[in-house]
């Protein structure tokens, strides 16, 4: 009996988490969190948190159910623990014992200290029975981002490059004078990489790429925000005519020797020694959770040996290059494998 008890509270958890999906690319700074409300062993009410500063999965999943008086014999599931704090909306702690819940199941505790703990003591304080843990490591990586960023005080970053089935991830520009693009991945895995835009609040790139490639760093092929494009420009201007200056987009660019705002252009300046640390805390202190890093090899080297990186995403293309730019030191351990048409996404997670 305990043991189907358990495995129910695994499916419904399972149920939050697919709620919680859909709040990526939408709710960040805030974590994604689905919450379901359980009686007699089906669904009366459920709901996920949407946007950034709306209600909260919590509100949302008692605010649907039709007849508040069944809450009183139901099980709330949520994947991250209930909030106790006022921020942008009130603590939903106090929404659950308002309304005479119970029972509540949570996946995983608040990784924040100024919060960890406190929403669930509310809770058992109220006379609430409260189970912590379940199906925690799946609601842990739904919500790396943010768990990042409250246990390292840093954004969570992705590493992502594309390279030939021999390990090349470019030519060697300065041989041929330069020149356009050198396409690897096929173009669906493109189409992979924008919808990856949407999903982080930055997107980061060195002053080699915005020179030989003049990227937009937009997501153009898929719906979705556009993140906040970065560019770590060392002590060089970038070109006036490229595209991160002259459109309408905010741009941050990072530079050794300027400080300046023009529109939604900002120049920070910061010192060349541990200049990455600089960043991560400047980002930090503009509630940038996550970063993805399409910088070329020399901006993706700095990342390595800062050791500064959270997941590394490779799109292995079947083409030969026989020779042109290496690709960076790809981590030793355990790797996702999946298919992207053509191309093969090899995706690593570190511990």
């Amino acid at each position: 009996m305990l043991y189907f008890a358990a495995m129910l509270n695994e499916i419904w958890m399972m149920r939050c988490l697919q709620l919680a999906a859909n709040g990526g690319g939408l709710v960040a700074p805030n974590p994604m969190v689905g919450a379901v409300l359980v009686q007699n062993d089906r669904i009366i009410g459920e709901g996920y948190h949407r946007e950034f500063g709306g209600a909260h999965a919590e509100v949302i999943a008692i605010r649907s159910v039709h007849d508040e008086t069944l809450l009183a014999e139901a099980t709330l599931y949520v994947n991250l623990e209930p909030c106790s704090h006022h921020g942008k909306t009130p603590p939903c702690a106090d929404l659950i014992i308002e309304k005479g819940i119970k029972n509540v199941v949570v996946g995983q505790m608040d990784p924040n200290p100024l919060v960890s703990g406190r929403g669930n003591q509310r809770l058992r304080d109220a006379g609430i029975d409260v189970t912590v843990g379940i199906a925690e490591a799946e609601c842990k990586f739904l919500n790396r981002r943010f768990n990042t960023f409250h246990t390292k005080q840093r954004p969570h970053v992705i590493l992502k490059w594309a390279q030939s089935a021999d390990g090349f991830m470019d030519r060697r520009r300065e041989a041929d004078g330069g020149g356009g693009i050198h396409w690897i991945s096929h173009p669906m895995s493109n189409i992979y990489v924008h919808k990856w835009r949407t999903e982080e609040q930055a997107i980061l790139v060195g002053y080699n790429t915005v020179v030989n490639d003049n990227p937009q760093l937009t997501p153009r092929l898929v719906a979705g925000a556009a993140p906040l494009r970065i560019v770590l420009a060392g002590n060089r201007a970038l070109p006036q005519a490229c595209h991160l200056l002259t459109d309408a987009l905010p741009a941050l660019i990072f530079h050794f020797n300027e400080s300046k705002k023009i529109g939604a252009k900002e120049w920070v300046k910061v010192e060349p020694a541990s200049y990455l640390d600089q960043v991560m805390l400047e980002l930090r202190h503009r509630a940038i959770s996550s970063v993805l890093v399409e910088g070329g090899r020399f901006t993706l080297d700095q990342f390595f040996k800062a050791a500064l990186y959270d997941e590394v995403r490779v799109i292995s293309a079947p083409q030969m290059m026989s020779e042109g730019l290496p690709a960076p030191y790809f981590p030793k351990g355990e790797y996702l494998r999946t298919s992207l048409g053509e191309d093969q996404l090899y995706t690593w997670y570190r511990s």
